[in-house]
């Protein structure tokens, strides 16, 4: 389907589920911008769980944003149960205006949703030359180090960074082998998941992707990453006033109230220490270009290269739309 016709059909949605003219437009960018960027996990598998939520009143189409200064730099923001892709897009905004200001720009938000990728909102702040550190969590997911039971979310860490070309820096990762999003995807189409990568509601190995939804997704590194994972709760959720320790509603599953996902947003100038930092940048990736490569390896990428290639790709074809989607579009525009 031509992305300006699923674009089309997608604001036609959200807005018949009560989203203002801009807000469904800000929705359906983002949505699409996981297509092209491949990150199906993130795109339209989510359209319907966002209208139901709308539709059983656990995601407010009329939010009241409020945004909180508390200093030139500083700014907190009450969400009013607004879908995530809305009050990230005001945060990262926010963030951007007052690091352009000061210097640095840090915005936390509550009563906040599922916002898609976190990659999609730091290449705005990089793309004003400024070095950004975004993070989120999810609902439970991960079990802690030593623990059966899950409880942090996938909880992604995204950094990024100029480099001095028309390609950005974007670390995008989340602290679980596999991000949910993929294992709902291979579960919707009765397909396999890796192995090694979650356990079954008995502690088992799985590569059953209905039991690992029902089991417990194994993070990255062991207690490394479960330890990133606290630390992205605490900075998510425990410091912006949103919901930590297991709260976060399954946004699939748990239709028992509004989320409450906190999102926290730090954006720097690039240049704060050094006015040479392009200069700098683009050596640094010079250097590691240049190390010897492993057997079958053309180029060392950068976080971010991989992605920025896919959307170009992507962009010149017309999206794929899975005939589950296509049912999903066609009940939802009834």
């Amino acid at each position: 389907m031509k992305v300006k016709k699923l674009k089309t059909l997608l604001i036609k949605i959200f807005k018949k589920h009560g989203l203002k003219d801009n807000h469904a437009i800000i929705s359906s960018n983002a949505l699409i911008n996981a297509e092209l960027v491949g990150a199906y996990g993130h795109g339209l598998s989510r359209l319907k769980m966002y209208c139901d939520r709308i539709s059983k009143k656990v995601i407010n189409p009329k939010p009241k944003i409020k945004i909180k200064k508390i200093s030139q730099s500083i700014s907190h923001i009450n969400a009013n149960d607004s879908i995530g892709f809305v009050a990230a897009d005001i945060g990262i905004k926010v963030a951007i205006k007052n690091a352009k200001k000061t210097g640095v720009g840090l915005v936390a938000i509550k009563n906040s949703g599922h916002y898609g990728l976190s990659g999609y909102y730091a290449e705005q702040a990089v793309k004003k030359n400024l070095i950004t550190m975004i993070y989120t969590n999810a609902p439970p997911a991960v079990a802690p180090h030593g623990s059966l039971k899950s409880l942090f979310g996938t909880n992604p860490i995204c950094f990024g960074t100029p480099t001095g070309s028309n390609i950005p820096f974007i670390l995008d990762t989340s602290i679980s082998m596999i991000n949910r999003g993929k294992i709902r995807v291979a579960a919707r189409n009765n397909q396999k998941i890796p192995e090694g990568v979650a356990l079954d509601k008995f502690g088992n190995q799985t590569t059953n992707a209905k039991k690992a939804l029902e089991g417990v997704q194994l993070p990255i590194a062991g207690y490394r990453g479960s330890g990133l994972a606290w630390m992205v709760d605490i900075l998510s959720g425990v410091l912006t006033g949103g919901n930590h320790a297991g709260k976060v509603k399954d946004p699939f599953d748990d239709f028992t109230g509004p989320q409450n996902i906190g999102h926290l947003f730090i954006t720097f100038k690039a240049n704060i220490f050094q006015k040479n930092f392009n200069q700098r940048i683009k050596e640094n990736i010079r250097t590691i270009k240049k190390l010897p490569k492993i057997k079958g390896v053309k180029e060392i990428l950068y976080p971010g290269q991989n992605k920025f290639m896919r959307f170009k790709e992507n962009s010149k074809k017309e999206i794929n739309v899975p005939n589950i989607i296509k049912k999903d579009i066609e009940l939802l525009l009834k």
